[in-house]
């Protein structure tokens, strides 16, 4: 008989979610797809068991992935007067059990916890004569620690490499060599790495049966929460938890499965029915996160996956009212990318949406420069998540000492050539590192030789000290203070997130499924649960865009990413070269020399709207008043001068000296906010000598 208590925890429940909090002990398996209120059954099922007698609070352990989700469910569990089941994360489970068990089990004192391995990492492979950069070390550990999470001894490391398809940062043998050596100092010292507090917990589960008892006898029930991101030394602990018994509860879905480079694998999940044929299997698939028109696409995106077996495979049902369709936009380069969506955003927050509430999601981290310049150039305060700001990253701090360095006696060449051969010595090879954080240091570097070729097109004569001077400019606008802010955030680290609005960037072949996934069917399969994962963070506003070449002017080579096709109509505006929004602008592949009437090719001639050897008709007098009224709002604003106009748009309007809007728009690097903010002064300076308002 159900009592009152009982009642109060079914209520307001849908029927798949009552089924799985009802569901009796023993083996359970609840499929949930994203945004159907997985961490509300998953707490309610175990206040449940405990309100009805199954078992007592203090013998449930439910562990989870973050601290962050950790903290939640131990809050919402006291919410529902449950206070003594344990929340945590695997390895902060285990630490507690490895100190309880470690005086019986190893007799001495514990072993000290180290927080990195970079230290050892870098002590043993200067023994072993492996490369030694910081970043090499986080790819060797990186490596060390997907080898032990996935149960690989260091001389197995060459073929399970060779098997999966995986590229080592270094030669395979190189990283035996280290993971060996890191192995032996870790030891001589007494010192344990977070991998170690999983291993020598199962160890001891598997080797000291006492010791297995009594931990079995003090927690009978298991809920485990992201089952698709377990890792084999992870799968051998709850299989040491639980010993011969099956009161284990998993929730998981094999959609979101983004983490196999660091050893994550749903192969537990999709295989949980057969290694527990009794288990109820609950599948929550009605979404109450984001409107119809996102979980609709988010399934269209999912259902071209090839990897998924039939059972696991979920199909979103939107619980929300209908909300706007999902924007496609295509534009012909990345700022007017980042230009269109930061002035999107600008609207979403005019109309009454909260900054908190907007995410800006890319592939990968270099990505942010252009969206942290654009924001700033119209006001909006951001905040990146997961990592640094473009110019506070270490290697771009380096860069920039750098190049400042080189700039007292520059070396001779075009402006992004001297940039690159600096920036070489720094990491910036011909080609991309395979490990994780050296191509991230790479793409970074490589964003700098894209800003030197901006630099390069739009300023004649522009040299290494003034590139220098751009980039500190450019540094000091993009770090204000902040408290509340657009979220800046990989795909990667927005997982467990979601907001009103998103905008999902920089989708394009290459970079959305990335390069280096090409060639392996696994790789691209996770690249486009990935794309999923970012689809489903949108609870209302989903604009989805690329641009089809890196700077103004470049040639339009790319396409957009294979993901998107069948979601794009091609009879969509999207699939034409989008013109920022229809604010007036002329497509670029229509431009001609206003004075010889040729095409115009490159950014120069584009902003200029005349051929390079046609003769400039520039008026000195109004490029100097413009300079002044520049240096003026730039002071007033509290921004670097570029913020307002570069120098390159500045002589673009003292030689076209456009009389109204439709003449300022078509210069090229004014757009719609732009126009807003300076347009009146421009135009009456062109037309009176003088602004508007005098400042």
């Amino acid at each position: 008989m159900v009592g009152e208590a009982e009642k109060n925890l079914l209520e307001g429940l849908d029927p798949e979610q009552r089924a799985a909090v009802q569901a009796p002990r023993g083996p359970v398996c609840v499929l949930a797809g994203a945004g159907t209120g997985k961490t509300r059954t998953i707490t309610h099922r175990i206040a449940y068991l405990v309100h009805t007698g199954h078992v007592a609070a203090g013998q449930v352990l439910a562990v989870t992935f973050t601290n962050r989700a950790a903290g939640e469910m131990r809050t919402r569990l006291r919410a529902l007067g449950i206070t003594a089941a344990q929340a945590r994360t695997f390895h902060s489970a285990a630490l507690r059990q490895l100190r309880y068990f470690w005086p019986r089990v190893v007799g001495d004192a514990p072993w000290e916890l180290i927080d990195g391995k970079i230290r050892l990492v870098g002590q043993a492979a200067h023994r072993v004569g492996a490369p030694t950069e910081v970043e090499v070390l986080r790819d060797l550990a990186a490596e060390i620690e997907w080898s032990k999470s996935s149960l690989i001894a260091p001389d197995d490391y060459p073929e399970a490499v060779r098997r999966r398809n995986r590229q080592p940062p270094v030669q395979a043998q190189q990283v035996v060599a280290v993971y060996q050596g890191y192995e032996k100092l870790k030891n001589q010292h007494k010192l344990l790495d977070f991998e170690d507090l999983l291993l020598h917990t199962a160890a001891v589960l598997e080797d000291h049966p006492q010791v297995a008892e009594e931990f079995r006898e003090r927690y009978r029930c298991f809920v485990v929460d992201e089952y698709q991101d377990v890792t084999p030394l992870q799968q051998r602990v709850l299989s040491g938890w639980l010993g011969a018994r099956d009161d284990l509860t998993v929730v998981g879905d094999a959609n979101q499965t983004i983490y196999s480079f660091a050893g994550a694998s749903p192969r537990p999940l999709l295989e949980f029915t057969r290694r527990f044929p009794e288990a109820a299997v609950v599948r929550l698939e009605r979404d109450y996160r984001s409107t119809p028109q996102v979980v609709s696409l988010a399934n269209q995106v999912i259902s071209a996956a090839r990897d998924r077996p039939a059972g696991s495979r979920l199909k979103l049902i939107g619980q929300r009212p209908a909300g706007p369709p999902p924007r496609f936009a295509e534009y012909d380069d990345e700022p007017a990318e980042a230009a269109a969506v930061a002035q999107r955003i600008k609207d979403l927050v005019d109309a009454g949406t909260s900054l908190s509430e907007i995410a800006v999601l890319y592939r990968v981290n270099a990505q942010s420069e252009l969206y942290e310049q654009a924001l700033t150039e119209i006001g909006i305060p951001y905040l990146v998540r997961g990592g640094e700001r473009f110019f506070e990253r270490q290697e771009i701090r380096q860069a920039v000492m750098a190049l400042r360095g080189a700039s007292a006696d520059p070396p001779s060449g075009e402006l992004p050539d001297v940039v690159r051969a600096l920036l070489h010595r720094l990491g910036l090879t011909e080609e991309p590192p395979t490990g994780g954080s050296a191509r991230e240091r790479w793409e970074s570097l490589l964003a700098l030789v894209e800003l030197a070729e901006e630099l390069a097109a739009t300023v004649e004569g522009a040299d290494l000290s003034r590139f220098v001077g751009e980039l500190e400019m450019r540094a000091a606008a993009q770090h204000p203070p902040t408290v509340e802010g657009v979220t800046l955030a990989s795909l990667h680290a927005s997982k467990g997130l979601e907001w009103d609005a998103v905008f999902l960037i920089g989708l394009v072949d290459g970079t959305m499924p990335i390069q280096f996934a090409d060639g392996d069917d696994a790789a691209i399969e996770e690249e486009r649960r990935l794309l999923y994962v970012g689809v489903t963070r949108a609870r209302e506003h989903l604009w989805m865009s690329w641009a089809l070449s890196r700077s103004p002017g470049g040639r339009r080579h790319r396409r957009r990413s294979r993901f998107l096709y069948g979601l794009v109509p091609d009879d969509h505006p999207a699939a034409r070269v989008a013109r920022s929004q229809s604010h007036g602008k002329p497509s670029a592949t229509k431009l001609t020399c206003r004075i010889c009437g040729g095409a115009l090719v490159g950014t120069v001639p584009v902003k200029l709207g005349r051929c390079k050897d046609c003769p400039s008709d520039i008026d000195q007098d109004l490029l100097g008043r413009l300079r002044d009224w520049r240096s003026t709002r730039a002071k007033e604003l509290k921004v670097p001068a570029y913020v307002v106009f570069t120098d390159a748009t500045l002589v673009a309007i003292a030689e076209q000296r456009p009389t109204d809007t439709a003449g300022l728009v078509s210069i090229s690097g004014i757009g719609a906010s732009k126009l807003d903010r300076f347009g009146g002064d421009v135009l009456a300076l062109v037309r009176d000598g003088a602004p508007q308002t005098s400042p």
